[in-house]
């Protein structure tokens, strides 16, 4: 049985208080409920403070570009498919210099995982606003304050039909650890959207502010219904829901290449011949 201590301990460069400390902690904990060894796992981060979570925890990681998580998350899955693939950034890599990415990966449906710590701010960088700033947040870039209107990563998951929209928050690391197990289990591309306090650069999005106004959905939430998943998806502000909000069962993106049923590219043998083909066929 897999245990927490296998995932290993690391000093950390992240401020006394942030939220990734609680997202680190769920992670953990999901990984081991998961009954997955760390061999078994890749951890894949763009650039930020989120995206140093892979580097708190022992298992196979790849740090990448800026916003470039997600190509290399679909490659290596699609490269081994038996790998538990989880792609791990903040809202500004996830949703702004990735933010194409973040798109083709919802609508290819592979079977991965994507967590985004979002802080609605960019906090490696000293705290401007990133893609999901409310409208008027004053930061020492945007002095007037952010003018465009925020993106809503949750609500356009669910219009383009994702089949595994979530929400949670860092502040319930119980909660969050128990949506971050379904999304792995679940078959499909999994985006679980995780609000998180940046104690240095967001003094308005505090602890405070978000147990004043997050809730837990209903049990009777029915995540299978579209319009109802859209509806709940818009509710952002005075009332934010935190749970399963949408989901649905469909093919994934590996079941098209019939040469991914023989397993593993790394375990497949080498046709010499056919490979002499191709080259001949650029002389």
């Amino acid at each position: 049985m897999t245990s927490i201590e296998e995932y290993g301990k690391y000093e950390t460069a992240w401020c006394p208080g942030c939220g990734n400390f609680g997202i680190l902690k769920s992670l953990k904990q999901a990984l081991v409920a998961c009954e997955l060894e760390p061999h078994q796992v890749l951890l894949v981060s763009g650039i930020g403070q989120a995206a140093k979570t892979p580097h708190y925890l022992k298992a196979n990681v790849f740090n990448g570009l800026h916003g470039r998580s997600l190509p290399v998350a679909i490659g290596a899955k699609l490269a081994n498919p038996e790998l538990t693939v989880i792609a791990e950034s903040g809202d500004g890599c996830m949703y702004g210099e990735g933010g194409n990415h973040f798109l083709a990966a919802l609508r290819r449906n592979l079977n991965l995982t994507i967590l985004a710590h979002d802080n609605r701010v960019y906090g490696l960088t000293k705290g401007q606003a990133s893609p999901t700033s409310e409208q008027g947040f004053v930061t020492k870039t945007q002095p007037h304050g952010a003018f465009a209107a925020p993106f809503n990563p949750v609500a356009v998951a669910v219009t383009m039909g994702a089949s595994f929209v979530a929400r949670s928050y860092a502040g319930m690391p119980e909660h969050l650890a128990g949506l971050i197990v379904q999304a792995i289990k679940h078959r499909g591309t999994a985006l679980v959207d995780i609000l998180q306090p940046c104690v240095s650069f967001n003094k308005v999005n505090t602890y405070q502010w978000y147990k004043k106004h997050c809730y837990e959905l209903a049990e009777d939430h029915d995540p299978a219904d579209h319009v109802l998943a859209l509806r709940t998806a818009m509710e952002f502000g005075e009332r934010i829901p935190l749970g399963v909000i949408y989901k649905k069962e469909g093919p994934i993106f590996e079941d098209q290449f019939a040469v991914l049923k023989n397993g593993p590219l790394a375990r497949q043998e080498v046709s010499r011949e056919g490979l002499r083909q191709i080259m001949q066929g650029y002389i």
